[in-house]
């Protein structure tokens, strides 16, 4: 269950859930909600809650090599901006982007622009919408 979820799962039933449980679980994803079969859900919270205490500090660790503007470019990335956005915003070349933003990869041991993203957002240096 948690390599599905880790994966991008957006649900998650037992096997020995019934037709129509199954059916409303359908629903609830495809409207863009999350699911959880309730007799998971507190099991799922203490394995969140055990992995946080032991890969947070580490992780956020890891962000201390940055530099401040990578810092920058880092959050800007985690919000879905393109090299282009990112070059306008702080006002440099998309060459300094791009070069930068290749240090950012190495610094931390990512392979793209989307793990960054989810860096940026585990280690607390962006927060989710709303939150």
């Amino acid at each position: 269950m948690y390599e599905a979820l880790r994966a991008g799962a957006s649900g998650f039933l037992l096997k020995d859930a019934s037709a129509a449980e199954l059916v409303e679980a359908v629903r609830v994803v495809a409207a863009g909600d999350a699911l959880l079969a309730p007799n998971i859900t507190k099991r799922v919270i203490g394995e969140f809650s055990r992995v946080t205490r032991t890969l947070r500090t580490p992780e956020r660790g890891r962000a201390g090599v940055l530099t401040e503007r990578e810092t920058e470019f880092l959050a800007l990335i985690a919000q879905g901006l393109s090299h282009a956005e990112i070059a306008a915003n702080p006002v440099v070349a998309e060459q300094t982007v791009k070069t930068d933003v290749g240090r950012i990869l190495v610094k931390l041991g990512l392979r793209d622009r989307t793990q960054a993203a989810v860096f940026a957002y585990e280690t607390g240096l962006i927060r989710p919408a709303g939150r």
